[in-house]
């Protein structure tokens, strides 16, 4: 069984962040070189793999009632937001050479990122 997400607007807003992402990586990497253009992936990567967690779960939940589907949706969250600090631990703790202006700048528009899906819509 593939673990595919299946919400379009989960899917779209993950693509925005990619290529938010990789604009963040060369604009920092122009600017402050090889460290600056992976403390930019690493700020972009924190969101990606947890809005891709946020998806597969609230896409896999048993959703039949709104009660599930609100059960759904918090777990989505919470196991998001677990992930986000435990990759911030890891990064923040392990990375010595970080550029903390690339880091937090693409992770803070890669979070923006994902609040806009709610613009997306199905078809």
């Amino acid at each position: 069984m593939a673990l595919l997400i299946e919400g379009k607007p989960v899917r779209t807003v993950l693509k925005w962040q990619v290529y938010v992402t990789a604009a963040s990586i060369l604009i920092a990497g122009f600017w402050w070189g090889p460290h600056g253009a992976l403390s930019a992936l690493l700020g972009g990567l924190v969101n990606l793999t947890a809005g891709a967690v946020f998806g597969l779960v609230a896409t896999h939940s048993r959703k039949r009632t709104v009660g599930e589907a609100m059960t759904a949706l918090m777990r989505a969250e919470a196991g998001k937001v677990a992930l986000i600090v435990a990759q911030l631990w890891i990064v923040l703790a392990y990375y010595k050479l970080l550029m903390p202006a690339a880091f937090f700048a693409t992770f803070f528009v890669t979070v923006i990122c994902f609040s806009m899906a709610i613009f997306v819509r199905e078809r």
